[in-house]
């Protein structure tokens, strides 16, 4: 049992021996994912999604994230710790939108307005987070007036079918990711080589999955992150770390989940009647983006081709992942 908790933990006790020194810097952050950033711009299924971020300096914890970091450091061994919060706003939708009674088999309408709160530790070649996200589903989520919005201010149609959205629904999901970063190569002219497995679990109302990927990086001043954020399945993103000075790169990767619940497919968790599409039960993504850096500031964009995600949907579904992270 021993061995096996060291093999789940990546060797806590001899990889950390030798900690990072902490990051002295916060970090806010924006992240947009729309499926009209992709070359079809289409505007179905998950259309879009907007996350606000911010992460404190590391070895600054309050009292209570102290006492869980603490407790998580018995276990998966030292590290350099950050909280975080953000703000997130999904939005889903079926293919159709100029129906008024939309199609019973294509994806429900459906808005996700959530909250979320986060414990990142940090080694030298491993990233942990921890997450709780609370947030509500339904009209209360702003998804229908937020979209209209938009639309009205790029000159798009208005969506008719809003009015067959799901209903308000308070959500709660926990969730744990961890990326592992491994150096490959070394190049002529400062380039570098390296890959980034990750895994993932999430747990609650809004989405319940389990998850193991990998990026692959070519570029300068790969040690100073661990890859790019995005938005998860359930809500929230990834790896908050930011380089300094210059550095670039370029990645690429893929994923694959299996899937026992999806608020957006399966329908309400407490309502008898609710609108719902058969959910697959294994979904892959792959993706390939950049990323650069300078001093205190990153810019990002990835592209995300995703497997049919419900019984019906006829086609893979792309979108883009555009983000500003600044250090302070």
């Amino acid at each position: 049992m021993s061995a096996g908790l060291a093999l789940l933990t990546g060797g806590a006790l001899a990889q950390n021996a030798g900690l990072p020194a902490p990051d002295t810097r916060a970090v806010l952050h924006a992240i947009t994912e729309n499926d009209s950033y992709a070359p079809a711009r289409t505007d179905r299924w998950y259309t879009n999604g907007v996350r606000f971020g911010y992460s404190s300096p590391e070895a600054q914890l309050p009292g209570p994230v102290a006492a869980l970091d603490s407790a998580l450091a018995r276990l998966f061994g030292p590290a350099q710790s950050r909280w975080g919060i953000g703000l997130g706003q999904n939005i889903y939708g079926p293919r159709d939108t100029r129906a008024y009674v939309p199609d019973p088999h294509d994806r429900p309408y459906a808005g996700y307005l959530y909250v979320e709160g986060s414990l990142d530790r940090r080694t030298a070649n491993t990233l942990d987070r921890f997450t709780l996200a609370a947030g509500i589903v339904g009209p209360g989520s702003l998804g229908r007036k937020t979209q209209d919005i938009a639309h009205e201010l790029i000159g798009s149609r208005i969506p008719h079918g809003w009015r067959y959205q799901m209903r308000d629904e308070a959500t709660l999901n926990l969730g744990w990711s961890r990326i592992w970063r491994y150096r490959l190569a070394n190049l002529p002219g400062g380039l570098e080589v390296d890959t980034l497995p990750s895994a993932e679990v999430a747990l609650g109302t809004v989405a319940i999955y389990a998850q193991a990927g990998a990026r692959l990086r070519f570029g300068q001043g790969l040690g100073g992150d661990f890859g790019t954020p995005r938005i998860r399945p359930g809500g929230g993103d990834t790896a908050a770390p930011l380089g300094q000075g210059f550095g670039w790169y370029v990645f690429g990767g893929g994923a694959g989940r299996v899937v026992g619940r999806d608020l957006f497919l399966d329908g309400s968790t407490w309502r008898a009647s609710s609108p719902s599409v058969k959910r697959r039960n294994a979904v892959a993504d792959m993706e390939a983006g950049g990323a650069v850096f300078w001093h205190n500031v990153r810019l990002s964009y990835t592209h995300d081709w995703r497997t049919e995600e419900f019984a019906g949907q006829k086609k893979w579904f792309t979108y883009g992942i555009a983000t500003l992270s600044v250090a302070f």
